[in-house]
Order: structure tokens, then sequence, then C-alpha cells
């Protein structure tokens, strides 16, 4: 039988972290709970959960402050909470590490997808555990070890920013479209949120890029999607 994934639940409503436990629980999930922003990290250190759903207004430390100092020492995924909708709240949630968005109020079938999606993003395709070595320019991937190196230093990446450079390495020279993207990236149920590809390409280039500003490598066509550009002499 197969290790349950232990999923924690902050919010500071009884009656949300009630509701989401029990649908988390139902479908299979051991679920943790914690009411305010500091219990939150602390549990995350102590705990190891795989995926956390973080409400973003919270007692003693907001979402945001609790996602960024979750990522001075984790790259579990984070879905934040939010009853706001507004393009800026998600852009910086994004910022600050979170990996998903999902806005109040929500339904438990959209919950128990976007948790579906987002555990599932952390197992890594046969084809991509398959691959050895990619090198491009500077940048050097470790697919064995999920390891990224520029320069020989390594380069601390999210889940979710390690598996679109590699969805990306798996297609060299080739423009990805935004859907297929977002579908193989973040999952089929995904398609029209350009919006996460743009966070995380600037993320992407900002980590590996010489001048993120003029990037060589993780280039955008216009109106269409990606592509990583690997020059021929990386190819060998």
């Amino acid at each position: 039988m197969s290790k349950k994934a232990s999923i924690l639940v902050v919010d500071d409503e009884p009656h949300v972290q009630k509701l989401v436990k029990a649908n988390l629980e139902s479908s299979g999930y051991r679920v943790l709970l914690a009411d305010d922003g500091e219990q939150a990290v602390k549990m995350v250190e102590e705990e190891i959960p795989d995926l956390v759903i973080l409400d973003l207004m919270l007692p003693k430390m907001d979402g945001y402050a609790v996602c960024r100092r979750i990522r001075e020492f984790s790259v579990v995924p984070v879905i934040m909470l939010t009853a706001r909708s507004a393009q800026v709240d998600l852009v910086h949630g994004f910022e600050v590490g979170a990996d998903d968005y999902l806005t109040k109020p929500f339904s438990v079938t959209e919950l128990l997808m976007r948790v579906q999606a987002v555990l599932r993003r952390t197992k890594w395709p046969e084809e991509i555990l398959s691959r050895q070595h990619f090198k491009v320019g500077p940048v050097e991937i470790d697919f064995a070890q999920h390891r990224v190196t520029v320069d020989g230093d390594a380069v601390k990446l999210t889940p979710t920013e390690y598996r679109l450079l590699s969805y990306l390495a798996s297609n060299p020279n080739r423009v990805v479209s935004h859907r297929e993207l977002l579908r193989a990236v973040w999952g089929p149920e995904y398609g029209e949120e350009t919006e996460y590809l743009r966070v995380y390409m600037r993320y992407l280039r900002q980590k590996l890029e010489p001048e993120p500003s003029e990037p060589r490598y993780l280039l955008t066509q216009p109106g269409a999607g990606y592509m990583l550009y690997q020059p021929e002499e990386d190819q060998a």
C-alpha cells in the first residue's frame, strides 16, 4: 500500500479547516492543520508535508510572508487561498514562491483537482527520469539528481520551475505552445493561464540567464509560446 500524501492546511477559519480536512481525508490524504503563519512555518519544518494549502489572510504572519519563509528552506509545493482575485495578488503569490492559486469561495471539486495536479507535478515523467544530462550555455541539468547548475554553481529551483525547465529541455529549439506547456507542466486541467508561464519564465531567466532582460536561451515567441534555444556546440 502506498504512503498517503500529507497535506498541511493553514487557515484561521474553523469551518474552512473542517470542510477542507473532511474532503481531503475522504480522498485518501493525511491532513495536518495550522491556525496561523508562525505555526505553519514550524510544521513545515517538523512534519515535512507533501503539499501546503495556505490562506493569504492569517494572524501573526500573512500568507505571503509564510510562503517566503518556507521557501528559505523547502521546495514543498504551495497552493495559496485568497478571497481576492486581483491579478496583482496572483503575481505576488508566485513571486514569493506559491505554485498555484485558488480564489475563495471554491468548490470541493476544484480544490481536489488542484491538489491532484500540484502533487502530480512533483513526480517526474519517465522520459525525464531516463535522461542523464543537458547543457545549454552556462546551464547544465543533471536529470538523475534533479540538479541544475550555472557555471558549476548549484541553483535552487522549485518543483514547478524544474518541471518547466525540464520540459523545455526535452524539446530544445522548438517553440512549445502556451497550452502544451501548461498542460504538460501544470496538468491537463490547465490551458488558458498564460500569466503562470510569464511569471515562471521570468523566474527561470533571473536564475539561469547571464542577462535576464536580454535572454539568450529561454526565448519568447510572442503569441505562440516559449523555446529553449540550444546552440550547436552544446548539442554534442
